[in-house]
């Protein structure tokens, strides 16, 4: 820049110029040496990992900020869409193997009454048809056999059998907890189903992940009521967490995946001492755009706690739901200056987040530490309700919360399959995560669900929430 000026040393006035405006040159290439420098930290702690805030607290990056991580399938291939459809029954060609003959057999038999109902003789059974089930005990596989002997009236020959009892996927040969062994293990415990499919082998049972894909979407598709429960209950709360993190959707024909975004809507009163239960409801969209959120809440008017995400605003205004806004993300601002350049204003502001506008006055002009104020600034005033309404919390914690199992899994799969296969993890994780907060194993209230839930009255749906299964195993 000045060394295009063409200026003598005898000319105080030119002197004076240059002078200030190599003052002001200064002071600009020292502004965008800590922008940069922050930036790189940034960066540095995106790539390689972060440590614990400082001052002891909490470093909550559940969504932009944490990479997606992958564990690649040995054979490079995506895990193939959930199926949704149960009447693709009739479509596909099954080639089964029998089960293996070292497990453990029990045998449940159905036997109709000894008399005829028709003319009151004694029957005598003429043979009997066994249906294998596979279940899994944990840690173990077990056959259930269901056997109906098909009995004739010796007196009018008539023959009777008892029907086959519901199961959660008909005609299919999975029990209910193998089911959701196979549920937790991929939603709670981050197994793609690739290594649930190995994992199998190694018992010498063949399951083909394909196999597992197709589970896993008739058995989200019954469970799908029982979901939409749970987002009804959270909506009739007086407030809510919300929350949304990136996951990779599969784009057919590409070869290329897209950004999809998992929801999370938290209802917790617990540190209020509510008289609800805990609750955490999922969704699945294929895109960010603010009108999912709206479609999701729609005729909400309690509070939410958000991050200040744009797409959230068509929630907020008159006779609309209220904001409240999360200290955390303001408070993060802050530990991102503190760990790049030690900054001490910094610190005490992470002590003493309620005071920040009496710090800045000595804060301003010193950037990127004056951005963090002015987003504490303008975010603050949303921050204040909780202090006038003892239901609402300092921070949007309780959604990042949610969001943790999302980001844990997508670690260890590819993407999402197909808009189907990101619906069934919505509901898988609404169900587990939900189990979750109640302190209820999930593996075995899904178990239990499923046992039923086939012949359950979609109007008392509500008696299958987990807290209802704790009752009942009390």
């Amino acid at each position: 820049m000045l060394k295009d000026l063409d200026i003598t040393p005898d000319d105080p006035a030119e002197l004076k110029a240059v002078n200030r405006l190599l003052a002001d040159e200064v002071k600009a290439l020292s502004l965008k040496v800590e922008q940069l420098q922050h930036q790189l930290h940034g960066a540095n702690r995106n790539r390689f990992g972060s440590k614990s805030e400082s001052l002891d607290q909490l470093k909550l990056s559940l969504a932009e900020e944490e990479a997606i991580g992958v564990a690649a399938d040995p054979q490079n291939m995506p895990e193939p869409a959930s199926v949704d459809d149960p009447s693709a029954d009739t479509k596909r060609q099954h080639s089964r193997k029998p089960l293996p003959d070292h497990l453990e057999r029990k045998d449940t038999v159905l036997m109709p009454n000894e008399d005829c109902c028709r003319c009151g003789g004694k029957f005598k059974t003429l043979a009997e048809d066994v249906t294998e089930e596979l279940e899994y005990v944990p840690g173990r596989f077990v056959v259930n056999r269901i056997v109906r002997p098909r009995l004739s009236c010796s007196c009018c020959e008539r023959i009777v059998q008892l029907p086959l009892p519901s199961r959660p996927i008909e005609r299919g040969r999975p029990g209910a907890g193998l089911l959701a062994h196979v549920l937790v293990s991929k939603y709670a415990d981050h197994l793609p189903l690739y290594r649930q499919s190995q994992i199998f082998g190694r018992e010498g049972i063949d399951l083909d992940r394909s196999t597992l894909a197709d589970w896993v979407g008739r058995s989200t598709t019954l469970l799908e009521p029982l979901a939409d429960a749970i987002g009804r209950m959270v909506r009739q709360g007086d407030a809510l967490f919300a929350d949304d993190t990136p996951v990779k959707l599969q784009a057919p024909g590409t070869k290329k995946t897209k950004t999809a975004r998992i929801w999370a809507y938290v209802r917790d009163e617990r540190p209020w001492a509510g008289s609800s239960a805990p609750l955490a409801w999922y969704r699945f969209t294929v895109d960010r755009k603010g009108e999912h959120p709206e479609g999701h809440l729609s005729g909400y008017k309690g509070w939410v706690h958000a991050d200040g995400y744009a797409g959230f605003n068509g929630l907020i205004g008159e006779n609309k739901a209220r904001e409240m806004a999360c200290m955390a993300h303001i408070r993060r601002k802050f530990v991102d200056v503190h760990a790049s350049q030690g900054s001490s204003i910094a610190a005490e502001t992470i002590q003493r987040i309620a005071k920040l506008y009496e710090i800045e006055k000595r804060a301003r002009g010193k950037s990127p530490l004056a951005a963090a104020i002015r987003y504490a600034l303008s975010r603050l005033p949303k921050a204040r309700p909780y202090l006038g309404n003892g239901h609402l919390e300092l921070d949007n914690n309780c959604a990042e919360r949610a969001m943790k199992p999302i980001a844990l899994g997508r670690k260890n799969y590819l993407f999402m399959g197909s808009e189907g296969g990101g619906k069934s993890a919505a509901i898988a994780y609404t169900l587990i995560e939900t189990a979750k907060l109640n302190g209820i194993d999930p593996q075995a209230w899904l178990t239990w669900v499923l046992a039923q839930i086939a012949d359950h009255k979609i109007n008392r749906i509500n008696e299958l929430m987990p807290w209802c299964y704790a009752a009942k195993a009390a």
